[in-house]
């Protein structure tokens, strides 16, 4: 590897951590932007071999100028600390100017830009507003959209990917996504390092200004419950909701973006990452079984003619959501406190 330095912004999310923990252990030189070192993530990154961490705010110029210096390579997930579109274009700059060789970015859709009255995400609309910004410098960009992360559910009492244990042992997972209506699905975690990495290693050549679904399958809501209940051996059940449920405070941001999911993919039913990723017609179920092996003949066993088939390519080691709710629900559940994985049903 001529040049094996990768800088991760933000390497505690679960995007970043992959790849991280992904391109340490195949030999990169990681240099790992972190808030705050004591946490738990963080911790574990730094007991990595080929791993160091830069500790720090995103809006300390020097901190970045350093993270960057000498590196060739660089994955950037912002988060929704402060002004993110502000901290994203300063990112960028930073990177052209440390003469970054490839620029991954881990962008989402603006709904508002394609005239059908969709509003704007504000979480994602920030995103794109970067993504834009990136393409107007020059800098050598690679751009990934993430589906919905599989690790979003728990019984804990959050917001859009609650799976609410019933008192007859059964789960109930409410939102506004319409039932039938394939949406991708992606494990953060066990896939988008090795998928990020084997775009470093494509390049530029094949992947400059290209936008790439991390997204593995293409399943409806009532699909993925059928999948929960078959790993979990319990009765698992979909229930369309026009409206999220808020049990918890949740940040203002955070609060918009909900309401925006819920008129989004509520009540106009838009594609996931927009028009231009996911072509009308192609929004086929895409399962982890390969879809006909469950007797589902319209499923396609490699994504083919979906979002999902140029990350299956990149990647053919993915975990489907029925394997992660067979063996990382329940741990991640325990780890919460939980006990229902210990009760029959």
């Amino acid at each position: 590897m001529p040049n094996n330095i990768l800088a991760i912004v933000n390497a505690t999310g679960r995007q970043a951590a992959s790849v991280a923990r992904v391109g340490a252990a195949v030999g990169y030189q990681i240099r790992a932007h972190v808030s705050n070192r004591t946490l738990p993530v963080a911790q574990e990154l730094e007991s990595l071999e080929n791993v160091t961490l830069y500790e720090g705010s995103l809006t300390d110029k020097e901190l970045i100028a350093r993270l960057f210096a000498g590196a060739h390579r660089a994955f950037i997930n912002t988060l929704t600390w402060g002004d993110e579109v502000a901290i994203g274009k300063s990112l960028a700059d930073a990177a052209k100017k440390a003469n970054i060789k490839h620029y991954i970015y881990s962008s989402m859709p603006d709904h508002s830009i394609y005239g059908m009255g969709w509003p704007a995400a504000p979480l994602w609309a920030s995103k794109f507003t970067v993504e834009n910004y990136i393409r107007q410098i020059g800098l050598p960009a690679t751009f990934v959209y993430a589906g919905i992360y599989n690790n979003n559910f728990t019984s804990l009492p959050m917001p859009l990917f609650c799976m609410t244990e019933l008192r007859d042992g059964s789960f109930e997972w409410k939102a506004p996504f319409h039932h039938d209506i394939p949406i991708p699905w992606l494990d953060a975690e066990h896939d988008v390092g090795p998928t990020v990495l084997q775009i470093f290693k494509d390049g530029l050549r094949k992947w400059s200004g290209h936008r790439i679904a991390l997204a593995f399958e293409l399943l409806t809501p009532t699909r993925v419950c059928l999948l929960f209940s078959r790993a979990l051996r319990r009765p698992v059940r979909y229930v369309h909701s026009p409206t999220i449920e808020i049990e918890v405070p949740v940040p203002d941001g955070y609060l918009q973006q909900l309401q925006a999911i819920e008129l989004i993919f509520g009540k106009y039913k838009a594609p996931y990452f927009g028009p231009d990723m996911e072509k009308p017609g192609t929004n086929k179920e895409v399962n982890g079984m390969g879809g006909r092996k469950n007797g589902d003949a319209s499923a396609s066993p490699g994504g083919e003619g979906t979002c999902v088939a140029e990350a299956r390519a990149l990647w053919g080691g993915w975990r489907g959501i029925e394997e992660y709710a067979r063996e990382v629900f329940p741990v991640e559940e325990a780890a919460n406190g939980k006990t229902w994985m210990n009760e029959e049903v």
